[in-house]
């Protein structure tokens, strides 16, 4: 039985079921091998020869297919029709190859298929080739550029910004984009403007709103009524004047259905629609693949074969009628930069399927089928025919003129299945007007524009309103907004604009900017991290044109005439590792300082805005002496005094007084103490997590602590914890701490298999409790190891009061009899028995063990590293 070799055990039993049982279907379980991540994997020196491993996790799956060809000597390799997919089949194909699996009589061929389905299969059976070398150098050169930016960039970064974990040849500029856009919004100065409506009323008492536009007889732009006083003015303009309606005119308009997905519109309409990340969305449609209800969802091409075209046109008549197919099939062509048009748009296997037929268990699965059959049957749908009109009002003087537009949609046409969404756009008035005649008179309504106004000016409003006398006339204060920062949506359809990447890998960057903490996403938008915006700067710096959109974008070019044969690969290495080594080895001999001043440099518009008192913004706010400086860290960087260590001011980047779920308190020599919130409440941490160091120093805010009263001293405090009580009189050291329940100390004798726990009440015990009562306590707890606590014991003599106040007993311990009063406990000498003790022989003990307690030497705190001062 020959070989066929799928990337997924789902793809696998789904062609399994096609094929029968002459077949042998395996699964690769994606790529078998990759470059590992070491010095030289890529040797730019020897024609840059590449280095390849199979992972631990594939060698079993490469050893049961070179089994399985024991059996059978013929190899059918079925991977993904893509790029990515005639890489893997070329890494099997080299690997089964290298240990002999492969010999000389073994047939090996490729197939392609676009979607997994009976026919698709069989076709593709029947008509194997060869890998495709041209799509597997192209594959090369991609990996041998992302390889040699990374390794060699991304130790440039821990160098001279700690805290900045990687760089990518993609992925920095698709952080660049999200980056310049926060610097765009923080930049943005708003602008105030005014809007004037009117509500009218017809003949027959149908009202309408109109909107002015022409004032003083002049023709008005948007922000031509800058403030209230000429809001004021226009709307007495409009209210002191007789007005008619001077024209009224329909036009006729189409609306056209937009074409069918490729990877990249998938993504933003599965964004738009449903919220779905890029990476969730592509899983999602995978599964949908796999299980052959769609074609191949990782394309740029939106054609669509001619027996779908049919099959889908087909499906609209049935169940729409004639009139709304089109009298000829719709042919689409990809506008977007760099497109392959190498496979077909993502559609449906079978167009007479709707998602209710598939009857799909899974939501997403559900939702995403749903979006997609519905998008490929609206392409080829009629076009939705529309009616729109525009009504003009004027003064027969010509000095006001207002305007009132609205549309009706005579056939629905596509408009009945689908409608593409939209991102960041403003509300179209597409408001149904009443029967409007020209030469009507333009009476004001009898009912008002009241409620409009209430709303604008109610509490937490930030707008303000003027409303007429008469109610009907109202304008509104407005202010131009900022762009809006990008979603997941947007910024794929910014980088398919400008030809960055490619539709299959916008998941994977999108979602890794996000992993490595340089971005983070709030309510759907990406907001820049402070690491991520000072890798940027440095990037854009030191970098630059590495970070080009344009060189980026002429990069993939060069990359798509490699897998067209039209150039050779290693010429394209060769030239960019020439220029790129030469950055790298000049940004090598800088110094830290440099780099910092650089970036303070680039950066002081955000970092030192204008002081509401006028005073110098980079003059420190607490000594009032040293002057402001960018410095590094761990998690990106932070603003502190150029007068430490004498003064330890520091803040965020996003400036003074700026919240979060974290604050930097200080430094401890080099080390940051932060201020951070998690699933149990606030806590505080020495440092960030690194490779090296995965669970830095931390301690909670103990119970009664106020997160907002924590400084540096209050950290250093809870950070020095567990504190060590002293030696327990049978062996092993017992210390106190702060827990999830509270405050405890903690103890395990030579021969117990676990710590014993003890609560105690008072948080400043932790820092105050003494060697008898700890032991007492936690003799308490191993006679009543299932209770938290016990009353106390019973006494073996009342000694009365004692003269300071307080009762003092004889108490039976676990080591004897001692003296017990208020927290002093004094062990009975043994020579004493219990009911020979008076009340002035248990003063005496007591007094004594008192000023034993309070002479006792704290036990030595733990040496620490010495550590450089912070620059």
């Amino acid at each position: 039985m020959p070989v066929v070799v799928v990337e997924s055990p789902a793809k696998a039993k789904t062609i399994n079921k096609y094929l029968g049982p002459d077949y042998t279907v395996l699964a690769s379980y994606g790529h078998v091998r990759d470059l590992p991540p070491k010095d030289g994997s890529v040797d730019p020196d020897h024609e840059f020869s590449m280095t390849w491993e199979v992972g631990a996790d594939s060698r079993k799956h490469v050893k049961a297919i070179a089994d399985a060809l024991k059996d059978d000597n013929a190899l059918i390799l079925a991977t993904d029709p893509d790029r990515e997919g005639e890489a893997i089949s070329w890494h099997l194909q080299e690997a089964l190859t290298k240990r002999r699996s492969i010999k000389k009589d073994t047939a090996v061929s490729r197939v392609t298929f676009n979607a997994i389905t009976k026919d698709a299969v069989t076709k593709a059976m029947q008509n194997p080739r060869e890998v495709d070398m041209p799509l597997v150098e192209a594959y090369l050169a991609r990996r041998a550029l992302d390889y040699l930016v990374g390794f060699n960039l991304s130790p440039v970064l821990w160098r001279k910004l700690p805290g900045a974990k990687s760089a990518g040849r993609v992925q920095s500029v698709c952080l660049r984009l999200i980056v310049e856009r926060e610097m765009e919004i923080e930049a943005f100065k708003p602008v105030e403007y005014w809007s004037v409506k009117a509500l009218f009323e017809t003949p027959r008492g149908q009202t309408y709103e109109a909107r002015l536009v022409t004032l003083a007889g002049k023709k008005l732009d948007k922000h031509d009524i800058a403030n209230a006083t000429q809001a004021e003015l226009a709307v007495q303009a409009i209210t002191s004047r007789a007005l008619s309606v001077t024209s009224v005119e329909a036009k006729p308009a189409a609306r056209n259905p937009s074409a069918p997905f490729m990877t990249s519109t998938l993504q933003q309409e599965a964004s738009r629609k449903f919220g779905m990340g890029a990476r969730h969305a592509m899983q999602v449609a995978q599964r949908l693949y796999e299980a052959g209800h769609i074609t191949y969802m990782r394309t740029d091409g939106i054609d669509m074969a001619p027996e779908a075209v049919a099959a889908t046109r087909d499906a609209i008549k049935d169940r729409f009628g004639a009139e709304y197919v089109p009298d000829s099939p719709r042919m689409y062509k990809n506008k977007a930069k760099n497109a392959q048009e190498a496979h077909e748009c993502i559609r449906p296997t079978d167009m007479t399927k709707d998602a209710a037929a598939l009857k799909l268990s899974d939501d997403d699965q559900r939702k995403l089928y749903d979006l997609i059959w519905k998008r490929t049957i609206a392409c080829q749908m009629a076009a939705a025919r529309l009616e729109r009109t525009t009504v003009e009002i004027g003064s027969d003087d010509g000095q006001v003129g207002l305007r009132a537009t609205g549309q009706v949609v005579l056939f629905d046409g596509f408009m009945r299945v689908y409608e593409e969404g939209r991102d960041d756009v403003e509300d179209e008035d597409d408001k149904r007007l009443p029967q409007i005649m020209q030469g009507d008179p333009a009476r004001f309504a009898k009912t008002t524009l009241k409620d409009q106004f209430d709303k604008a000016t109610a509490d937490g409003a930030d707008k303000k309103a003027i409303l007429s006398d008469n109610e009907a006339v109202l304008a509104l204060q407005h202010h131009t907004q900022p762009p809006p920062r990008y979603t997941e949506a947007t910024l794929v359809k910014r980088m398919e604009e400008l030809g960055i990447g490619r539709p299959s890998t916008y998941a994977s960057i999108v979602t890794t900017i996000q992993d490595r903490g340089y971005v983070r996403k709030d309510k759907n938008r990406l907001i820049p991290e402070e690491k991520g915006r000072i890798v940027t700067i440095f990037l854009l710096n030191f970098f630059r044109q590495y970070v080009g959109y344009e060189f980026t974008a002429n990069l993939e070019e060069q990359l798509d005439e490699v897998s067209d044969g039209a150039r050779d690969y290693k010429d394209l290495l060769s030239k960019f590792w020439r220029d790129f080594s030469a950055a790298i080895a000049e940004t090598s001999e800088l110094r830290i300082s440099e780099v910092l001043d650089k970036l303070d440099e680039a950066l002081a518009p955000q970092l030192y805005p204008p002081r509401e008192d006028g005073s110098d913004p980079r003059i420190c706010p607490k000594c009032g002496v040293g002057r402001l400086h960018l410095k590094t860290s761990r998690t990106g960087g932070f603003v502190g005094c150029g007068n430490y260590p004498e003064c330890n001011y520091t803040r965020p980047i996003a400036g003074e007084g700026a919240e979060g779920e974290e604050r930097l308190l200080g430094l401890d020599g080099e080390d940051e103490i932060w201020l951070k919130s998690g699933r149990f409440g606030p806590y505080v941490q020495r440092g960030e997590a690194t490779p090296e160091n995965k669970k830095p120093p931390r301690a909670s805010l103990p119970k009664g602590w106020n997160k907002d009263d924590m400084d540096l001293e209050k950290a250093l405090t809870l950070l020095s914890l567990p504190r060590e009580i002293g030696e327990h009189p049978e062996g092993g050291m017992i210390s106190a701490n702060f827990g999830r329940f509270g405050p405890y100390i903690m103890h395990q004798l030579p021969d117990e298999g676990k710590p014993v726990y003890a609560n105690l009440k008072d948080p400043n015990d932790v820092f105050e409790i003494g060697m008898n009562r700890a032991v007492e306590l936690l003799a308490e707890k191993r006679a009543n190891p299932g209770r938290r606590g016990r009353a106390a014991a019973k006494p073996l003599k009342d000694l009365g009061e004692h003269p300071d106040g307080g009762a003092i007993q004889v108490l039976d311990g676990r080591y004897g009899p001692y003296v017990k009063w208020e927290k002093v406990n004094a062990t009975l000498p043994k020579d004493i028995k219990p009911e020979d003790v008076t009340p002035e022989m248990a003063v005496e003990l007591v007094k004594e063990k008192a000023a034993k307690k309070g002479t006792r030497k704290k036990a030595a705190p733990k040496k620490k590293a010495t550590k450089k001062k912070a620059g």
